[in-house]
């Protein structure tokens, strides 16, 4: 948890927590940057996490939505995230939500450690 406790203190990350009587069950982090091509914001949703007695119930939507409602409140053009191939509950998630594949520009990543 210390390198999400760090993006906090730094303010290079907005965290967004779901919670029930017992405590956290879930939580979604973005990264707030910004496209020089468009000029304009853009985030990345780059975690998103449900603990597993609250899978289907509704938080990871509640989550998404309020994420995609803050960043059309900001200004914010563009929410991008990524998600594993094999991973096709995220992707229908995301894919009630509204994100689409198949973006006009190629994705290109290179580990460096």
């Amino acid at each position: 948890m210390g390198f999400l406790r760090a993006r906090q203190a730094r303010q290079e990350s907005i965290l967004y927590v779901a919670r029930a009587e017992e405590g956290p069950i879930g939580f979604s982090q973005v990264y707030p940057t910004f496209s020089s091509v468009s000029l304009a914001s853009v985030w990345t949703l780059n975690d998103l996490f449900v603990a597993p007695q609250a899978r289907g119930s509704g938080v990871g939507r509640a989550l998404v939505d309020r994420v995609i409602s803050d960043a059309e409140a900001a200004g914010v053009i563009r929410v991008a995230l990524a998600t594993a191939e094999d991973n096709t509950s995220a992707q229908a998630l995301y894919e009630s939500a509204g994100f689409t594949t198949g973006h006009p520009v190629r994705h290109y990543l290179k580990r460096t450690c």
